[in-house]
């Protein structure tokens, strides 16, 4: 199970009536020595039955999270944590397909099977920018002839967070700067019939060089919630060239071809240029990065019920579990902690720009990304 990208199934939406839960609590309750040392852990403990509900856990949850046990036991660990995954389906925590990539159903899953187990995972939460990176330790135990789970989390947010911002920030910037060192070293070399065109190559790299830095300020900023939204009237037919303008020389548009669809409205509206400019460089880089040499990439721009609506299309299908984990943070498939991209489309859409970010994939169709952004009454056609 643990290499496996998807579970075979989702787990069963079978649950046992609170009265019985609360009997199996009993045996755990009822051991003193059993109870003290599990409080005295640092790290978050339930006891979970076989219909995965807690039967018990320890002081950390209901500290960390201000939780009361009656809200708690008969829950399972999903719902208690709040995943926005758990309640998408009437069987709760387990039963729907996110829970299928899911880390923690994996290790319950293999725990179902008389097996210990160890994920990670990534449970985004339901009305709250933080999101939390565990690390999920499963054990099997039979009580009373009973079978039960030993679900130990670790909080590895922190490293995690710290590990991704390294990986992808000096990725990028050593590029650049390697770019940058290169050109330079050209112009040293004195070919007067190419000093202008590596001039403008290293102007258009140091650029990238700066959006690159600022991109990443920015992220942090907005995890951190010390972002201020700046609006002003904008145009929709002008940020989307300068977003494209940004791509159009980088290592991801090598060989491959950015459209702006004939169709794309340029309509004044009020938003912050400088957030919206940066989701929109992100679905152009995705997509990019998403195609093969000598394919093209669309940005268009429509409106749908009072919304302005910016996507980008490109011709690339992507993987069903992919689509699972697409908005997760430092999820990718471009190689381990390269997955800000989408993850940062969402945040600053969602919680900044109170738009609507969503995708489409298919064989027909491609990938298309669209990010929609609630009109004031003050816009106009020009």
């Amino acid at each position: 199970m643990k290499n496996q990208k998807l579970m075979e199934k989702s787990l069963s939406p079978e649950r046992k009536q609170l009265k019985e839960v609360f009997e199996q609590a009993q045996y755990f309750t009822n051991i003193q020595f059993f109870k003290n040392l599990i409080d005295s852990l640092y790290d978050i403990v339930m006891i979970l039955n076989k219909n995965r509900q807690i039967v018990f856990a320890n002081k950390t949850l209901f500290e960390k999270f201000e939780l009361e046990e009656k809200n708690v036991y008969g829950s399972r660990p999903g719902e208690t944590l709040g995943c926005i995954h758990a309640f998408k389906e009437h069987g709760g925590c387990g039963t729907s397909n996110y829970c299928r990539s899911c880390g923690a159903a994996k290790a319950i899953y293999s725990s179902l099977a008389n097996k210990s187990d160890i994920q990670e995972c990534r449970i985004s939460r339901k009305g709250t920018l933080s999101s939390l990176d565990i690390k999920v330790k499963t054990v099997p135990a039979f009580v009373h002839n009973e079978q039960f789970i030993i679900f130990i989390i670790t909080d590895i947010s922190h490293e995690k967070r710290r590990k991704a911002f390294e990986r992808i920030f000096f990725h990028d910037i050593m590029n650049l700067a390697g770019g940058i060192r290169g050109l330079s070293q050209l112009l040293n070399l004195g070919h007067e019939d190419k000093r202008k065109e590596y001039e403008e190559h290293l102007i258009r790299n140091s650029d990238l060089l700066i959006n690159e830095i600022n991109a990443h300020k920015l992220l942090t900023q907005a995890e951190n919630r010390e972002l201020e939204v700046q609006t002003i009237l904008i145009n929709s037919g002008k940020i989307i060239d300068d977003a494209a303008d940004i791509y159009k020389y980088h290592n991801a548009a090598y060989q491959k071809h950015i459209h702006k669809d004939e169709n794309a409205l340029h309509i004044d509206f009020y938003s912050d240029p400088v957030l919206l400019q940066r989701v929109l460089s992100n679905m152009i880089k995705n997509a990019l990065e998403a195609s093969k040499p000598g394919e093209t990439i669309t940005i268009g721009c429509d409106l749908m019920d009072q919304n302005i609506q910016f996507w980008v299309h490109n011709p690339g299908v992507m993987p069903e579990d992919v689509q699972l984990q697409i908005f997760q943070r430092s999820f990718s498939t471009k190689g381990k902690g390269r997955g800000l991209g989408t993850y940062s489309m969402m945040l600053l859409t969602e919680w900044y720009l109170k738009g609507n970010l969503s995708f489409i994939s298919s064989e027909k169709k491609g990938t298309i990304f669209r990010a929609s952004y609630p009109l004031s009454d003050n816009f106009k056609n020009i």
